[in-house]
């Protein structure tokens, strides 16, 4: 999958759903580094795209909470 479609991919679930897809990529960047630990075929590629896309999930994850909280500062704001 290309990057800008895994962004938008990612982009259009909500938080629950992300960190979901966190857990499920931590797991399967576990049992990767296990099968490389007993030198089960090739699999510093796979370990290498299942961290970036983690390091994706979690930046989508903290520009939703941003932008949580900035839309919260703003009903506060014109609340007052």
């Amino acid at each position: 999958m290309k990057r800008k479609e895994q962004l938008e991919q990612l982009r259009e679930m909500d938080l629950e759903e992300l960190q979901e897809q966190a857990d499920a990529l931590k797991e399967s960047l576990f049992r990767l580094k296990f099968r490389k630990s007993l030198g089960v075929g090739e699999v510093v590629n796979d370990i290498r795209r299942e961290k970036k896309t983690l390091a994706r999930v979690y930046t989508v994850i903290r520009q939703l909470k941003r932008e949580s909280v900035a839309a919260e500062k703003s009903e506060n704001a014109q609340v007052s």
